[in-house]
């Protein structure tokens, strides 16, 4: 018996292990093995990442944004005469609330009037666009974080991206507020008293998680910048905006128990269960972010512990044997390399490869040629010739700050210069050769 639950706690010991670490040494292609592997990667995803923090900064951002992107709200509610709708839609959300959401509708009735008139038109649109824009610019941030990104898009492309989602993303909550009143009032013209109309209403009813499906999927899909596979997005889309969905219903429902705080917290009752919601729905949100890393890139992740303990000498290998392959492939004319074609092709881990390519590219020996949502490609910055296997490890060695402790500099300065002198020396004491040369 004793030996039985010996045997039983080490099976469950071995299973936690290889759920853990060893599955990254298993090459089936079996489907259980891949989801331990998404699941591995999305949970170290969201902790390597400190997505913790980031739904933190984007909370507050986000409470910062909230009157202004009303104000956008129900400027264009107002051009297209459902203000009053948006008001109800948000006092039926927040029943035990109505008096905190009058205080605040009233602040967006203030905004609007100010920034509309006087000097305040210039000031109060400056001051809206900036804080949407610096919203949008942390969300894309954090994605582009989770995803290892190194490179943001440019201003032009935030320019034009953000000011495309400022003007549809308002008319979109607009029409998605009116469409089950829309719908329904049509089903009655059309169907009245039909044994059908219950179960429409029933798939109206379904229409807000639809909803949030369709954004989701589109945030994860077009906001990193990088190369998102649909399929991933789609994944994440749907079961965060679920989760997303069970959140909200438990908020909404949460304000009816809220009124019996008012006594002690007053109408600012309704404040600490906003800021959980905005909590949760950006850990929601990020973590969804860290499924669709995990779905597209597990197979990337072979040897993972081994790759992230790679010493220096064995980085800087790689480094030189990568930028030998983009100088070659250059002199040949058969296009730059790509992070994929390096995990694909020569089993190089993904974080490792990764880390190699920005390394390179920080150092000023690859330049980056593609910018687009397309996988980004390096190629070498200089003359192909140019490129010597010293002056290669000269660059990534210096790489970085040096000499900014002047105590330290002028206390060790001779033993500095010898260390200096004996590494010129061994390094020329080998001839030194191109890249091109390299087998």
């Amino acid at each position: 018996m004793s030996e039985n639950k010996e045997s039983l706690i080490e099976r469950i010991k071995n299973n936690i292990q290889y759920c853990i670490s060893g599955v990254w040494n298993d090459t089936r292609a079996l489907w259980s093995v891949k989801t331990i592997k998404v699941i591995n990667l999305s949970v170290r995803s969201f902790l390597d990442r400190d997505l913790q923090s980031q739904a933190c900064a984007l909370t507050y951002r986000t409470v910062l944004a909230v009157v202004p992107a009303l104000a956008m709200l129900f400027a264009i509610a107002r051009g297209f005469g459902f203000q009053n709708l948006m008001q109800s839609e948000l006092f039926k959300y927040f029943p035990a609330q109505r008096q905190a959401l009058e205080t605040a509708l009233q602040y967006v009735e203030n905004y609007l009037s100010q920034a509309s008139q006087g000097v305040f038109i210039g000031i109060g649109l400056i001051f809206l666009l900036w804080t949407l824009w610096s919203l949008m610019s942390s969300v894309e941030d954090s994605f582009n974080h989770v995803w290892g990104v190194a490179t943001t898009r440019s201003l032009p492309r935030k320019f034009t991206d953000y000011t495309a989602l400022f003007l549809l993303l308002p008319v979109l909550m607009v029409c998605s507020a009116g469409i089950s009143i829309f719908m329904s009032d049509a089903v009655q013209r059309v169907f009245g008293g039909h044994a059908l109309s219950p179960l429409l209403h029933r798939l109206l009813s379904f229409t807000p998680t639809l909803i949030s499906w369709i954004i989701f999927t589109a945030a994860y899909y077009l906001i990193p910048n990088t190369k998102v596979r649909f399929k991933g997005a789609l994944f994440a889309g749907v079961l965060c905006g679920t989760l997303f969905q069970c959140v909200q219903w438990l908020f909404v429902t949460g304000q009816l128990y809220v009124s019996k705080y008012n006594a002690i917290y007053g109408s600012f009752a309704f404040l600490p269960l906003m800021l959980v919601w905005m909590q949760l729905s950006w850990l929601i949100t990020l973590a969804g972010v860290g499924l669709t890393y995990a779905w597209q890139n597990f197979d990337n992740f072979a040897y993972r512990d081994q790759a992230q303990g790679v010493s220096a000498t064995y980085s800087t290998h790689i480094a030189l044997a990568v930028l030998s392959l983009a100088v070659k492939r250059f002199k040949q004319h058969e296009g730059a390399i790509k992070l994929s074609g390096l995990v694909r092709d020569y089993d190089i881990p993904g974080p490792l490869a990764e880390q190699v390519l920005n390394k390179l590219h920080k150092a000023g020996l690859l330049n980056i040629v593609t910018t687009d949502k397309e996988d980004l490609a390096y190629q070498p910055t200089f003359d192909p010739d140019e490129y010597t296997v010293n002056g290669v490890a000269n660059a990534l060695s210096d790489m970085g700050n040096s000499n900014f402790i002047p105590k330290a500099d002028s206390r060790f300065a001779k033993l500095l210069k010898r260390i200096s002198d004996l590494r010129e020396n061994q390094q020329q004491s080998v001839p030194d050769i191109r890249l091109l040369d390299l087998p």
